[in-house]
């Protein structure tokens, strides 16, 4: 059992553990180990995702990259996105590298690529965290349906391979779901 305490009464704080622990539905759920399929997906978008953002001086991306997310009124607590983007308009590019590590903000977009064993309940709650957290699109990519569900103020819209993944959050990015789901096997 992960033990978990607070450093302040303004954020949960947990131990390093690998994969990474996030606070999700008020308890400590450490991430599960990706499959093949997941690791290809969280490659290509994290790549894709990364090309943009760095030709166009957008901000930065990462994956696994873990972030002390505070939706207003609540507790800051660590969750880690497959892919996280987090625009140079929230955390500017000539910031304190200490202060990128692991920011004390949500990202502008988060993704995250499901799991077999993750629980629908669970995706939920990291979905809405991250909304009220001021996140502007949380991406969720299912491999076994092959649809992607973006998730943002207006609700909820779902695409399939015939489409392109595109947001305002990610202005002039556009991703071929065809191409990226014929790269899983």
């Amino acid at each position: 059992m992960i033990e978990w305490r607070a450093v302040s009464l303004h954020e949960i704080v947990l131990p390093e553990t690998k994969p990474e622990t996030e606070w999700v539905r008020g308890r400590a759920l450490q991430k599960v180990s990706p499959t093949y399929d997941h690791a290809i997906l969280q490659r290509l978008l994290s790549s894709a995702l990364g090309d943009w953002a760095d030709a166009g001086g957008h901000g930065r991306v990462g994956p696994e990259w873990g972030f002390r997310v505070a939706p207003p009124g609540a507790v800051a607590r660590p969750l880690v996105p497959d892919v996280g983007y987090l625009s140079y308009a929230v955390l500017p590019q000539d910031v304190d590298r200490d202060l990128l590590q692991v920011p004390l903000a949500a990202p502008t977009v988060a993704i995250e690529i499901l799991s077999p064993d993750d629980r629908m309940p669970d995706v939920a709650d990291k979905i809405t965290t991250y909304l009220a957290a001021g996140t502007s699109a949380v991406v969720v990519v299912d491999p076994r349906t092959r649809t992607v569900a973006v998730h943002d103020e207006a609700g909820t819209r779902t695409l399939h391979t015939g489409d392109a993944l595109t947001h305002p959050a990610l202005p002039g990015f556009s991703l071929d779901l065809a191409a990226m789901f014929s790269r899983v096997t």
